[in-house]
């Protein structure tokens, strides 16, 4: 299995397989209908107060980020029923809604579920 990340505002794809969005809060300005979404994952997001938190920070501080939402995920059983779930299909994309493609939550939590297991 293959897990991928992408943009929710970018167009879906056959080859995007199991669509899940892994945002807290809905995506401004996007239809339940064009984000053709398999499961949204909210609260295997980060905290809301570490969003929000990180949200304000200076982008230098993203490894302090990653290490506390890593924490989270481990102990999130959100986080381990979409590891669950990624187990299930040939390839997962996780959507979501910033700006940066680089340094995000999505990449934190892809490479946290690769970790454990899927690839």
């Amino acid at each position: 299995m293959a897990i991928a990340i992408k943009r929710v505002y970018d167009a879906p794809a056959a080859s995007d397989g199991y669509r899940v969005l892994v945002d807290r809060l809905w995506p401004r300005g996007i239809s339940k209908e064009r984000a053709e979404l398999d499961e949204w994952a909210k609260d295997a997001a980060p905290s809301p107060s570490l969003r929000t938190e990180w949200h304000h920070a200076d982008a230098d501080r993203f490894d302090e980020f990653a290490a506390r939402y890593r924490g989270e995920l481990d102990e999130n059983p959100a986080a381990h029923a979409l590891l669950e779930a990624a187990g299930r299909h040939e390839r997962v994309t996780l959507l979501f809604g910033a700006k940066d493609e680089q340094r995000n939550h999505a990449a934190v939590l892809r490479d946290w579920l690769g970790e454990r297991g899927a690839r």
